[in-house]
């Protein structure tokens, strides 16, 4: 089958960030045979044209589209979206009679309203290396399509829960040619980078779990860094990890650092770090493989509300790790997720005067956790009356601890004005 795999994010909340996940279903698609195009609409300046354009080219027998972000997450003005997305299927049915398939991150969390306001055919719950050829071979064959797991058909309940790969060695990563045109339009690209999948931390706002599961699954070192070492003899030099916690579990970190020295990757990479599990010899690694930055969660500087997050860290823990960090020279991104659970206004103003001791290169300040399904976060919002067991979580609803509306967006903008690291 001719297949159009367009990946609709166009947003850059932090940086362009390039498709990987469907870079990994399109090595997987064209790997069962079929012939792939893949857009990324990120820096096109007319979708509607481009689309039409591609359509008329290509035309495509199935149309895939991912779906990353549904809103911003910012709780003063909230941005839904998935009207942009909407925009993208209708394009697509009104120059292509092709079933449009939904997938990727965003999508996952919501599957069946998403469809449902999207108005695409079908839409695939989980990982897409599997569940989307799978489905391919059936609309080639007319065949029933009930055995396909995490489908879902538009006007109908899922057919059959979905399944997580356990050897996600057997999920091959993309060539670069699949990501090197997103990565030509930016001035300055991170290539994702994704070793691990699931997370077993059960943070309570956090909607990892949903979407990759809770058990760790990891590929191979050696993969990493061959696939690593592909993209450095392309000519590219800057990394993104995007592992929700790089260290962990801290032997397989170290193993992909060591493999990196090994084969002398003339690379610079940034990651993200879980404020415990890290010791001297994690981070010297690090350093010598070339990270330059990380990121570092710690969402709070009140021991109270680290509890109330599921945290299994102390501040302490993120002291001790901060400071190795900042020894090896590495550059140290900070985090607070402030108005949760139990948050007060004595909380949020330990949890600042703690970012503030930290020194950190950069520190960026949310006000309000978007509530996701399936979270101890929405058990707590239905509990106390923020949303009900009905509420539509598609569309953004926020957690605001009570006695800090209005208070806590106005003292922070006020706390960051002589701050110019902080980012809002």
């Amino acid at each position: 089958m001719k297949v159009l795999l367009i990946s609709a994010n166009t947003e850059r909340f932090n940086m362009p960030a390039m498709p990987l996940g469907l870079a990994c279903v399109a090595e997987a698609t064209k790997n069962g045979g079929h012939d792939v195009t893949m857009l990324d609409l990120m820096f096109e300046m007319d979708v509607n044209a481009t689309l039409k354009n591609v359509i008329a080219e290509f035309r495509p027998e199935c149309i895939g589209i991912s779906v990353r972000n549904i809103d911003d997450q910012n709780i003063e003005v909230p941005k839904f979206l998935l009207g942009k997305v909407k925009e993208v299927v209708a394009v697509c049915r009104d120059f292509s009679s092709a079933p449009i398939v939904l997938g990727g991150a965003g999508y996952s969390m919501f599957p069946e309203s998403a469809l449902a306001y999207l108005d695409a055919d079908f839409g695939i719950e989980g990982e897409g290396e599997t569940a989307f050829p799978a489905l391919l071979t059936c609309l080639e064959n007319n065949d029933d399509l009930f055995g396909i797991p995490g489908l879902y058909t538009r006007g109908q309940v899922q057919h059959k829960p979905k399944t997580l790969s356990n050897n996600l060695d057997k999920l091959t990563l993309p060539e670069t040619c699949f990501l090197s045109a997103s990565a030509s339009q930016n001035h300055e690209p991170w290539i994702p980078v994704q070793t691990r999948r699931g997370c077993a931390l059960k943070c309570s706002y956090c909607s990892t779990s949903t979407i990759e599961g809770s058990i760790l699954r990891k590929r191979s070192p050696e993969v990493v860094a061959a696939w690593l070492e592909s993209w450095v003899k392309a000519g590219f030099a800057n990394f993104f990890f995007v592992d929700n916690t790089f260290n962990l579990p801290p032997d397989y970190a170290k193993s992909i650092c060591h493999m990196i020295i090994e084969r002398e990757l003339d690379m610079h990479w940034r990651c993200i770090i879980y404020p415990k599990n890290v010791d001297e010899e994690l981070v010297e690694l690090m350093a010598t493989a070339g990270c330059r930055q990380i990121s570092l969660g710690f969402e709070s500087g009140s021991e109270q509300i680290l509890k109330n997050f599921n945290k299994q860290f102390t501040l302490e823990d993120v002291r001790t790790t901060s400071a190795l960090f900042t020894d090896h020279g590495i550059e140290r991104m900070g985090f607070l997720l402030l108005g949760g659970p139990g948050e007060t206004k004595q909380s949020v103003e330990e949890s600042l005067a703690f970012a503030d001791s930290l020194k950190l290169n950069a520190l960026r300040l949310s006000a309000g956790i978007r509530i996701y399904p399936d979270t101890q976060l929405a058990e707590t919002a239905i509990n106390q009356g923020v949303i009900t067991s009905k509420s539509n979580l598609l569309y953004p609803h926020f957690y605001l601890s009570e006695g800090l509306e209005g208070w806590l967006p106005e003292r922070l903008r006020e706390w960051r004005k002589d701050r110019p690291y902080v980012i809002m």
